[in-house]
């Protein structure tokens, strides 16, 4: 089955497609990257070679909305033509759509219909940022391919096996009942992908697996893994709590956000919220958000870049002690995304603070871990360390070749 993976934002469409059999996705290797979300490429696009001579492709259509590209449908219309000449006449049978809020109605994918796309639009409050552009993109998908059926796959879904006492905010009520405050979670494909990857290279039955996942990249999120499922998670209403990010907060007092406002008369919750999101974490530390230029400046000296990574690094560390207590003695802590993937010195960083946990790593296995899934921890550490390499587009792919397989069927 072909299955077009697609990542709707406000002003750009990731997409990728791949190829699923009932064993599961084909590998793929890539022969050229994929353009930044931020780059000024208006369509790009990368062709890589899968096993067995496939082809599959991914790449990038952005500046929607502007005199380029006007709008989500004339994007995907092009990328169709791209996709026909690409795939030599091969047919997609299904899309698999990322959407970042599912809200408290949907707890695993769906294949979408008219009123689950307003269902997504009515949770865009939770998530204005994504949600109505997710949408746009379910509605262009209709007006391009007719006919072809789609599914949701919701990065809250994996969360919502936690527990009330885990999800729950300590606010009155009828924030709850009325508005829907409450922790909901997020990078849920990500975190589910690697805790089945991990259980795999352990060989220990999901459902008696648990263990803490960083999956850190811009965004960065921590959670509790209990019986194989998700039991508490770092990111809550929004994806602005838990973590020090690329250029989001975390956590803090929210005497902060309220005397800020009280001392700044001007300053709109709007332009709070894009302080927050934008201009804090990492960036507002020491003025730079991407992780590696960040390592580079502290390597030479700069304080202000060190001081960001241990605040990172410290912030994490408590996290991931906490959640061992949370589970009940974690098997394994796992790292996964672009930072945890990609940076021995901050997976270091962080580890070195977990000597009462027993965790201890290899240096040399940690500088170059091998494969999708390695190892990274000593002989003797208490608690496994691993770097999974997360794929989020093939979990989507497979979710939803699965619902499609499982319609075929009934």
């Amino acid at each position: 089955m072909l299955v077009l993976v697609v990542n709707c934002g406000s002003s750009s469409i990731k997409y990728q497609v791949r190829e699923v059999t009932p064993e599961g996705s084909e590998p793929s290797t890539y022969t050229s990257s994929m353009p930044a979300i931020n780059e000024n490429v208006p369509l790009a696009t990368a062709t890589a070679g899968m096993a067995g001579g496939e082809v599959v492709t991914k790449g990038l259509i952005e500046n929607i909305g502007t005199s380029e590209i006007e709008d989500h449908t004339q994007a995907l219309e092009i990328l169709a033509q791209r996709l026909d000449e690409e795939l030599g006449g091969r047919t997609i049978d299904a899309a698999g759509h990322r959407v970042v809020h599912g809200g408290e109605r949907f707890s695993a994918p769906v294949l979408v219909n008219n009123e689950i796309i307003r269902a997504i639009e009515r949770l865009a409050p939770l998530a204005p940022l994504h949600n109505p552009a997710h949408a746009l993109g379910l509605r262009a998908i209709q007006r391009t391919y007719p006919g072809m059926p789609q599914v949701c796959v919701f990065d809250t879904a994996f969360h919502r096996t936690m527990p009330e006492k885990a999800w729950r905010y300590a606010v009155p009520e009828d924030w709850y009942e009325m508005h829907g405050m409450r922790r909901y979670g997020f990078h849920g494909t990500s975190h589910d992908y690697v805790t089945g990857k991990a259980c795999e290279f352990l060989g220990i039955p999901r459902e008696q697996f648990n263990a803490v996942v960083a999956h850190l990249g811009n965004g960065a999120s921590a959670t509790a893994i209990r019986g194989g499922r998700s039991f508490d998670t770092s990111m809550g209403y929004t994806p602005l709590a838990g973590l020090v990010m690329g250029t989001r907060s975390g956590d803090l007092d929210p005497s902060v956000v309220t005397a800020m406002l009280e001392r700044n008369p001007e300053m709109s919750a709007q332009e709070m919220n894009r302080i927050l999101n934008n201009e804090s974490g990492l960036q507002g530390v020491c003025g730079d958000s991407d992780m590696r230029a960040v390592q580079q400046r502290a390597d030479s000296g700069d304080q202000r870049a060190q001081l960001a990574l241990e605040m990172a690094a410290y912030r994490l560390a408590k996290y991931v002690g906490g959640y061992h207590v949370a589970v009940g003695g974690a098997q394994a802590l796992i790292f996964t995304a672009g930072i945890g993937e990609n940076s021995p010195a901050f997976r270091a960083l962080v580890c070195d603070q977990l000597g009462a946990l027993g965790i201890t790593l290899n240096p040399a296995l940690n500088e170059h871990p091998e494969g999708d899934v390695a190892r990274v921890s000593a002989p003797g550490s208490a608690i496994e360390v691993l770097v999974v390499a997360t794929d989020e587009e093939r979990a989507i792919a497979e979710a939803t070749a699965a619902l499609m397989w499982e319609r075929v069927k009934n």
